[in-house]
């Protein structure tokens, strides 16, 4: 078997079916995991685990396979079907499981699949404890232990009603049923489309729902970015709807088209949820959180209300791990990502739809009035292919070349000027760094990442 295509890494672990990422691959992982579990928790037996599935059909095979494993740990396990991440989660901590796993590619295409674990709050674990579960990982022998179940297995599909109902609970539903949404939302036959219907429902909505059924078939990558949600852009107009929607396979990132038809994106997503959080927040001072390639509106924000903004590593267990250090009361990733602590310690998207609904509800004003307001920027991302042994000394590189300028070193390099910066950070699955840059356009963007390419020694992009 080629592990070419097999990452592990601070988000869990995920490959192609059926070739990096077999049956045995997924049975030592969840093994690695119980064995984590029980030396962290210091016992020998009564461990339980959730498990959970986005709708990618490799579920069928895979899922009993992690199950199997986990009972062969001694371990009682509680099935609850295909789910959405941030209710998987949420399952975790409400039946005081030690843990859960996630099986899920988040945006990833069809072919793929994965495997994210949950600690028993309900989070990613730190960085510092997906180490210690990829080192047994790694020390386990690699073919299945064919011992007998020691541990029981169990059934409960509520947690997506439940996850419902702790977001209900945390907004002003009245207000938000009053104003009588039209609503377009795309789930790419993911996870995410019953339990989000149950909200835009209770929530008074009228919805137009696009590919709604969890199938697992995706009607196209189910990463929901600019160029491959055009049918919703479309919708909404047709529909003269108020907002659009669209949700990853797992419905833990969201990105957003306006009542005109235009793609917002994802970057917002975290802007416009972080604004409203600290709008309705009682006097601060607060802080919010975020990786380094997350774009300055939320910089912008937070300066408006007076937070403080904490920068992170990619990844989110990084940022989960900085915003319990500050405190921050909501936080995520410029991918759709919406951590809001109120409910989960996940990025959650039926969260982010909630407190969007919510802001909008309050003042009566449309979504896009709300993104007139944040200043508008440009990221370009870009990537170069370097040997694995010259990637740090092209980031020390670039590191010289910039002295006088601010820099952080968390990962990777990034460099900030008072309106732009520039982020390269090595890629965790190849011998590539990648390169992303932010300004007030995009010719200005580009002009940083061509200067980035210059002093590694990478021909301009064209």
């Amino acid at each position: 078997m080629s592990d070419a295509s097999l990452i592990l890494s601070v988000s869990g672990l995920r490959g192609i079916v059926g070739e990096s990422l077999t049956n045995q691959v997924a049975a030592r992982y969840a093994a690695a995991f119980a064995q984590w579990l029980r030396r962290d928790r210091d016992v020998d037996t009564g461990l339980h685990v959730v498990v959970g599935s986005d709708s990618r059909p490799s579920r069928a095979e895979l899922e009993p396979v992690i199950v199997d494993a986990l009972a062969q740990e001694g371990c009682r396990v509680t099935r609850v079907g295909v789910q959405t991440t941030p209710a998987v989660a949420l399952m975790v901590r409400g039946v005081g499981a030690e843990g859960g796993l996630m099986l899920t590619a988040s945006h990833n295409p069809e072919q793929w699949n994965g495997i994210k674990p949950f600690t028993p709050d309900g989070a990613a674990p730190s960085p510092e404890q997906v180490t210690q579960i990829i080192d047994g990982y790694h020390a386990m022998a690699m073919r299945l232990s064919g011992r007998s179940h020691t541990g029981a297995i169990d059934e409960d599909d509520t947690c997506g009603q439940a996850h419902v109902e702790t977001i209900l609970r945390n907004i002003d539903v009245g207000t938000i049923r009053a104003r009588q949404f039209s609503v377009v939302l795309d789930s790419v036959h993911g996870a995410g489309g019953p339990s989000t219907a149950l909200l835009l429902g209770e929530l008074g909505a009228t919805v137009k729902h696009l590919y709604a059924e969890p199938t697992g078939r995706f009607p196209r990558v189910p990463e929901p970015t600019g160029e491959l949600v055009t049918e919703l852009c479309e919708a909404v107009c047709d529909q003269r709807a108020d907002i659009g929607l669209a949700q990853d396979s797992d419905a833990d990132r969201l990105a957003l088209v306006d009542e005109h038809g235009a793609y917002v994106g994802e970057e917002y997503t975290l802007a416009l949820c972080s604004q409203h959080v600290l709008q309705c927040a009682p006097s601060g001072p607060h802080a919010v959180a975020a990786n380094l390639s997350t774009s300055r509106m939320l910089d912008d924000v937070a300066d408006h209300f007076g937070a403080i903004v904490l920068r992170t590593p990619v990844g989110e267990a990084n940022v989960v791990k900085g915003m319990r250090q500050t405190g921050a009361i909501v936080g995520g990733e410029g991918n759709g990502g919406v951590i809001w602590p109120r409910i989960g310690w996940v990025r959650d998207s039926l969260a982010g739809i909630a407190l969007v609904l919510d802001m909008m509800a309050r003042d009566g004003r449309s979504l896009g009035e709300h993104v007139a307001d944040i200043p508008r920027y440009a990221i370009v991302k870009d990537k170069v292919s370097i040997p694995e042994g010259d990637i740090g000394p092209a980031i020390a590189r670039v590191r010289e070349h910039f002295t006088s300028e601010k820099s952080d070193t968390q990962d990777g390099l990034r460099i900030d000027w008072t309106n732009r910066w520039v982020h390269i950070r090595p890629s965790n699955t190849e011998p590539i760094v990648r390169i992303i840059a932010e300004a007030n356009d995009a010719g200005s963007a580009q002009a940083l990442i061509d200067q980035v390419r210059a002093v590694i020694g990478a021909p301009a992009t064209a």
